[in-house]
């Protein structure tokens, strides 16, 4: 659960740094917001579904 905690965090960090008014790399931070949606949605659908290493044995 940490994990996905973690994603949200950092999902929230990176939408603030595209909002900023000194966004000079904004194509790159484009990019890499689309990569955190993916990895975002995959760790919260993880988290509902209560994947987890224990049940993987």
């Amino acid at each position: 659960m940490n994990k996905q905690l973690i994603a949200i965090i950092v999902f929230g960090m990176l939408l603030l740094f595209i909002i900023s008014p000194f966004s000079a790399l904004a194509g790159l931070m484009v990019i890499l917001l689309s990569a955190a949606i993916y990895n975002l949605v995959i760790n919260l659908f993880k988290a509902l579904i209560g994947e987890s290493k224990a049940d993987a044995k």
